[in-house]
């Protein structure tokens, strides 16, 4: 079987869009792993959470998710992502406000855990070291665990004794699952931060027992369009040029 792993939508339609027609041309997938912020920053919650939600799919909460609904304080947020989850929050219809308060923190997928930021802190920890991934091991039972948050493709491969090590998750590069424990972020669909525009996810083919990462580019300007046309700050659509 083959699942999509896709994280950080932060609803940006376009790259969602751009990403589901890339599934496609690749022959889809069984099921997608939603990794959480769905929404957030972007200028398409409905449209994003109605595609995700249309689609045969499993879905943790993120942090932006959790402010939209009023779970996480917005005081916490940097001043333009909190002027984008006032925006977001008040965009939302009862109906989406309910999916998203029933979101799990957690899921567990066969030999995966699906969390938003890490196995130990779901909602708020960026793993970005060997240290914190070593840290985490203790925190899911699974072999094989899947994150989001750093909008960064990164994997971290911990051997027997529990020491881990970092890499990149380089496109087209399949990844074998093996006996060492991996903690695996694709990056991000809507807000890439690791210096490449392009929208980013991973696809794992349960067969073949891989995990391949792909980058697809979308039209990044008709999603900043909409962000200035929303008066959603400036910074937030400039960035996505640039993919930092």
């Amino acid at each position: 079987m083959h699942y999509a792993i896709l994280a950080d939508i932060h609803s940006n339609l376009a790259a969602l869009i751009a990403v589901l027609d890339d599934i496609k041309r690749r022959g889809g997938v069984d099921e997608v792993w939603c990794l959480g912020d769905i929404v957030g920053y972007g200028p398409d919650p409905h449209d994003c959470i109605s595609r995700l939600r249309q689609m045969n799919h499993v879905c943790v909460m993120g942090n932006h998710d959790g402010a939209a609904i009023g779970k996480v304080d917005i005081a916490v947020f940097n001043t333009d992502a909190a002027i984008a989850n006032i925006w977001t929050a008040r965009q939302l219809t009862p109906d989406e406000n309910d999916y998203l308060s029933h979101l799990p923190l957690v899921i567990e997928k066969g030999d995966f855990t699906l969390t938003h930021g890490s196995p130990r802190e779901p909602i708020w920890e960026y793993l970005l070291s060997a240290w914190s991934a070593q840290e985490n091991l203790t925190h899911f039972r699974t072999r094989f665990c899947f994150v989001g948050h750093t909008h960064r493709p990164m994997v971290f491969a911990c051997d027997e004794t529990g020491e881990c090590a970092a890499h990149h998750f380089e496109p087209e590069s399949p990844l074998v699952l093996g006996e060492k424990r991996l903690i695996i972020n694709p990056g991000a669909v809507g807000q890439p931060r690791d210096g490449d525009p392009r929208a980013s996810y991973a696809i794992y083919d349960s067969d073949a027992r891989t995990v391949n990462l792909h980058r697809v580019p979308y039209d990044i300007r008709a999603t900043q369009t909409s962000m200035m046309a929303h008066g959603l700050p400036a910074a937030l659509a400039t960035r996505l040029s640039h993919g930092v």
